[in-house]
């Protein structure tokens, strides 16, 4: 079953297009790749999705319901959260603060208490608990990403948008990151993954999308991607 999907999705800046006639689908508990050269307008489209910028064109549904120039607010209370290639952590507010403000303005009717339970949930099931009343710019980047990541989960989300959270990490890292997107996928959260680890890319997604000059290029199981000419040419080498 399809719960997001994306028809001739449009963005230009300046006259160039960042995001052309993109279509684009996302199947209900599966994880999706999204993958390109720096510039293909991987993280425009999650912008466009998250309604934190708005499409020249095209329509953007979420479980059927139209989500083209929504409030961002509006989107993530529907059950569609983010993360973003530089963590985004509140520097001035522990990791447990930063956790609870995603479940506080997260999903509707969460009360005090509710959020304050999901939080420590949280902390929990992504590994955070012995870092729970340090300051996120005191910890390694690896769990200040892993921060960002338990503050989405906090809102409760249905998909999961993760834009690079392996970035920067170590082989040690990208595993444990590897663990976690996994366990997140198994609790029944859908999620879409842009990434430039291809190991990370290959061993995790069912379907990947690829990005070229904002146009979709290719699309298909991790296998077909890797054996794709065009894919080859412009982005994975030989």
């Amino acid at each position: 079953m399809q719960i997001l999907n994306g028809s001739g999705v449009n963005k230009a800046f300046g006259g160039r297009k960042a995001v052309d006639n993109v279509d684009f689908h996302v199947d209900e508990n599966e994880i999706l790749g999204l993958i390109g050269p720096n510039g293909a307008g991987k993280t425009t489209l999650f912008n466009l999705i998250s309604g934190a910028i708005k499409a020249d064109s095209g329509t953007i549904t979420y479980k059927g319901r139209v989500i083209s120039g929504m409030k961002p607010y509006r989107i993530c209370h529907m059950g569609l959260a983010r993360t973003f290639q530089k963590a985004k952590n509140f520097p001035d507010m522990t990791v447990r603060e930063n956790v609870l403000m995603g479940a506080v303005f997260g999903k509707k009717g969460t009360d005090n208490a509710a959020a304050e339970r999901k939080t420590d949930e949280i902390l929990s099931f992504v590994g955070l608990e012995d870092f729970r009343d340090k300051s996120p710019g005191d910890i390694a980047l690896a769990l200040q990403k892993r921060v960002e990541v338990a503050r989405a989960l906090a809102t409760s989300p249905d998909v999961l948008m993760l834009d690079e959270v392996m970035a920067g990490l170590n082989p040690t890292e990208v595993g444990e990151a590897m663990e976690l997107i996994s366990k997140i996928r198994g609790s029944g959260v859908t999620i879409i993954m842009i990434e430039h680890v291809m190991k990370a890319i290959m061993s995790l997604c069912d379907r990947i999308i690829v990005l070229h000059h904002g146009q979709k290029i290719e699309e298909g199981t991790p296998e077909h991607i890797s054996n794709s000419k065009t894919v080859i040419d412009v982005y994975l080498g030989e």
